[in-house]
């Protein structure tokens, strides 16, 4: 099941990838009639992502469970930059400064093993609790864009729901050129405005104008289960040669029992 699992999403991150740049959005693209205010982003959701989730790791198991070692940068397309803040990497250096926290910003997070807690702060604001690092990030929707104020490890992100491009023109669509658009199936959240920090335990770095747009997916498993598959994508022309993408696999659990708030580390 999880080889199934792991080929159908890196076929979706493809897909994603695609119409990265087109937005497919459900509100403000024909959802909207006459003086009728557009749902809000919750009354919207095409799923409930809410409660906890744990991560599973199903891909670069040696990457994320267990720090590698300084110098050890395989699978990432680092530059030349990159790699020259890297090799100067030093945990205890990090510590001296209090940036503990610098391979627990919003372009890293997601990729470790953690825990989740996804509530709705508001109508239009969804919030994920993350145990690692005792990090929270908040994803605005609605007609807004992302803040210029004081960098943070999670950054300012904006969310929208949004469709695959592949089912336009489709079914009852079909021949209605774009009067009609597509329903939303997956979260968007692109995140900006955040502190530099690493997309690697070793010191591999992300600079302060790297931007995170990610991807969220629901799907059902035969016998129950429920899985949130994110698909990231890092663009940071500085310290990366190209785009970073990963994809990660989260799996729901009944309640918070084993939830764990931990302090970030700069060594494990």
């Amino acid at each position: 099941m999880r080889n199934n699992l792991l080929i159908g999403a890196v076929g979706l991150a493809a897909l994603l990838l695609t119409m990265q740049d087109r937005g497919y959005g459900q509100v403000g693209r024909g959802g909207a009639q006459g003086n009728q205010a557009p749902p809000s982003a919750k009354a919207a959701a095409p799923f409930d992502a809410t409660g906890y989730w744990v991560s599973v790791i199903t891909n670069n198991w040696r990457f994320r469970m267990v720090p590698p070692a300084k110098g050890d940068y395989a699978g990432i397309p680092i530059s030349v930059a990159g790699k020259k803040i890297a090799d100067a990497w030093d945990p205890a250096r990090d510590e001296a400064a209090g940036n503990q926290c610098k391979y627990y910003g919003a372009a890293s997070i997601m990729y470790q093993p953690a825990r989740l807690h996804i509530t709705w702060q508001d109508d239009n604001t969804l919030r994920m609790d993350i145990d690692a690092g005792t990090q929270a990030r908040v994803f605005q929707f609605g007609n807004r864009t992302t803040a210029h104020g004081r960098p943070t490890w999670q950054g300012s992100s904006v969310a929208v729901w949004e469709a695959r491009r592949a089912n336009a023109g489709r079914g009852n669509n079909a021949g209605r050129g774009n009067n009609a658009a597509p329903a939303a199936r997956y979260l968007k959240v692109t995140t900006t405005n955040m502190l530099p920090g690493y997309l690697r335990k070793n010191g591999v770095p992300y600079g302060e104008g790297t931007v995170l747009t990610e991807y969220y997916d629901l799907f059902q498993e035969r016998d129950g289960t429920t899985m949130l598959i994110v698909t990231a994508v890092v663009q940071d022309s500085v310290n990366l040669e190209q785009r970073y993408i990963v994809i990660s696999h989260f799996k729901k659990e009944p309640d918070g029992a084993k939830w764990d708030p931990t302090p970030c580390s700069a060594r494990w």
